[in-house]
């Protein structure tokens, strides 16, 4: 049996279909996260290939792993047919057009919830399907600007800093999908009746800083960047540079942790009383040079191996190419490398149903249109 036959598929979400209509960023990862978790997930891809401007072999597109990929023109009727005898035989549907753009494809809600009354239709946009925003375009870095987190993340007197799109794209809107997806999917279980999810991302986004609001509205979060205990202002939970210029994070917020720190930086009791109460910023000045000075005295790998059983908060700032060797990555199997490309594995984990292997993204074909109605059970 190849990695791509859909018999057997592993996981607690195996017997679950979903229609993916092809897209970029979020919409393809709410699906990987589906597939990896064992659904059985059809991507319609455009026939003119969407990306970012990245040109690579489609085994990088990690996104678009554990697929069948069908290569559709939607604005041919016929097409638009197949897909919809697609949706008769789906869980769930998931896209990430501009609003309106679906509706005119004739695969809006509308059109699929008449073919199949239990299916859940994902919808994943920046901005959401209505609002005064809703049609313009956007990228992650406009939808966490408007919620307040963009300007919360960066260095005190320093212009925001610009994260990846794991804040927006990822965790704000395709996670989101995804467990607004699951939530329907188990309310259609007792009604019997599908429904939209409108995932959009400043929606999601807002939601995950809802702490924050929290300590914005008690007036306990200064709204100068860079000047609170999570945001770099705390000299306890920051990173430092080591002998060999790589770089160290350390996060020993609570106090014994924080002054088994110390003690393992070396400094004696009388040093660690002369910093004071580490939660008062008028201590973080000279805690921050005092902490600088110890680290810059060793190399990273020194560090590492005298704090590593020390319960003090701290590792390594890792690249990506480094953080599969890890060796706590690297015994959870943390990533897998599939057709020569090392990648994260699956997530979350299951006593009961472990997820399977993924298979690398493959190209859409005739072949794989056959092998999608041979796994939804359709007439070819």
């Amino acid at each position: 049996m190849s990695d791509h036959q859909e018999e057997g598929r592993r996981g607690p979400l195996a017997g679950l279909r979903v229609i993916e209509l092809g897209g970029i960023g979020p919409g393809p990862m709410a699906a990987m996260l589906l597939a990896d978790l064992g659904a059985s997930v059809l991507r319609i891809e455009r026939t003119e290939a969407v990306d970012l401007g990245v040109k690579r072999e489609l085994r990088y597109n990690l996104l678009l792993r554990n697929r069948i990929p069908v290569a559709l023109d939607l604005k041919d009727p016929a097409a638009r047919g197949q897909v919809l005898d697609f949706v008769e035989r789906a869980d769930a549907l998931i896209e990430g057009f501009r609003p309106g753009v679906a509706e005119r494809l004739g695969l809006g809600p509308e059109d699929c919830l008449a073919r199949n009354p239990r299916l859940v239709y994902g919808r994943i946009t920046g901005w959401g399907q209505d609002g005064p925003l809703a049609t313009v375009a956007g990228h992650d870095i406009n939808y966490i600007s408007i919620t307040g987190v963009l300007d919360a993340i960066g260095r005190r007197e320093q212009p925001p800093s610009i994260p990846l799109a794991l804040v927006g794209d990822f965790a704000g809107g395709a996670l989101y999908l995804a467990v607004g997806v699951l939530a329907a999917l188990a309310e259609a279980r007792d009604s019997g009746r599908g429904q939209v999810v409108d995932a959009a991302i400043v929606d999601g986004v807002a939601h995950m800083a809802t702490a924050f609001f929290g300590l914005v509205a008690a007036g306990s979060w200064n709204p100068q960047r860079g000047t609170n205990i999570l945001d770099s202002g705390a000299p306890f939970y920051d990173v430092y540079q080591c002998l060999d210029g790589a770089w160290l994070s350390i996060g020993p917020i609570e106090a014994r942790f924080h002054r088994k720190l110390l003690g393992a930086l070396g400094l004696s009791s009388k040093e660690i009383e002369a910093l004071g109460e580490h939660t008062d910023p008028a201590t973080w000045p000279a805690l921050r040079a005092t902490l600088a000075s110890r680290f810059r005295q060793r190399p990273r790998s020194e560090w590492c191996e005298a704090l590593a059983q020390e319960d003090v908060c701290c590792a390594p700032v890792l690249s990506f190419r480094d953080a599969p060797a890890h060796p706590h990555l690297r015994a959870r199997g943390t990533f897998v490398e599939i057709d020569g490309v090392v990648q994260p594995a699956p997530a979350p984990r299951f006593s009961r149903s472990p997820t399977g292997r993924p298979a690398a993204p493959r190209p859409a074909s005739p072949d794989t249109l056959a092998e999608a109605l041979r796994a939804w059970n359709m007439a070819g």
